[in-house]
């Protein structure tokens, strides 16, 4: 792959076109490492290093093609201010793929619809992995997961995250039954009845869940407790809680 053509990784319609994502920085490829199911996963990756940064690369020992590069053109390849100097090419589908099929337990499903800020995304994708036995479906309009700033913020979960991309809100009623979402007027969530629904619905960061879609599937209402001083949580905080409560 010409290095003109992994630059343009940084932008989804290449990254659907082409097949790949970039992972940038020590710490986010040593994770990648790990994630790595054998070795037929790390020959699909390609390291590119700068000079400096071959020795290192060689002492990783996980398989990964390498590609030595100018400092010039790392610079072209980051969308970092300081690049660190290290960037792997990682397939979209073999690694999310080998995530699926090694998680044998039954997962809880926590749908997002139209989640839109990268951090966000990023830190609920580390949450949900911390906890494990959970499972990320993605509606249409959400940010993409292999964006590099959801990428960064994942802290490298998302090697280790089940993710299910492009998910219709229509479509959820002929996979799941019973559906519970947050809202102010709700049961509390640390009730025992919380723990017994299929999927967990969370809106968009503005807009919330559609109402409409919440009436048709019958979803039941659940609060976080609060002090009452403000009425709103940030979305990945409110996933992150109600993950926790689901865990324990």
């Amino acid at each position: 792959m010409k290095l003109d053509d992994v630059k343009k990784l940084h932008q989804k319609k290449y990254r659907s076109q082409f097949g790949y994502y970039l992972v940038e920085g020590e710490h986010l490829i040593l994770e990648l490492q790990k994630a790595l199911p054998d070795e037929a996963a790390a020959a699909d990756i390609t390291l590119y290093v700068t000079e400096s940064n071959v020795e290192w690369a060689k002492q990783l020992s996980a398989g990964f093609e390498l590609s030595v590069v100018s400092d010039k053109h790392m610079a072209q390849l980051s969308d970092t201010k300081s690049p660190q100097g290290m960037i792997a090419r990682v397939p979209l589908v073999s690694l999310s793929a080998s995530v699926e099929d090694s998680t044998t337990q039954a997962k809880r499903c926590i749908y997002l619809h139209e989640v839109q800020d990268p951090g966000n995304l990023g830190t609920i994708i580390r949450t949900l992995a911390w906890f494990g036995q959970f499972k990320l479906l993605l509606s249409p309009n959400s940010v993409d997961p292999y964006n590099s700033k959801v990428v960064r913020a994942s802290m490298g979960a998302i090697f280790s995250l089940p993710i299910e991309l492009d998910v219709a809100l229509e479509s959820l009623p002929d996979r799941f039954e019973r559906f519970a979402y947050l809202d102010l007027q709700g049961s509390a969530i640390n009730s025992s009845e919380f723990a017994d629904f299929d999927c967990y619905l969370f809106g968009n960061e503005a807009r919330g869940v559609p109402h409409q879609a919440l009436t048709q599937f019958n979803a039941k209402p659940y609060t976080i407790a609060g002090s009452g001083v403000i009425d709103s949580l940030n979305l990945a905080s409110s996933v992150s809680i109600c993950a926790y409560q689901l865990s324990v």
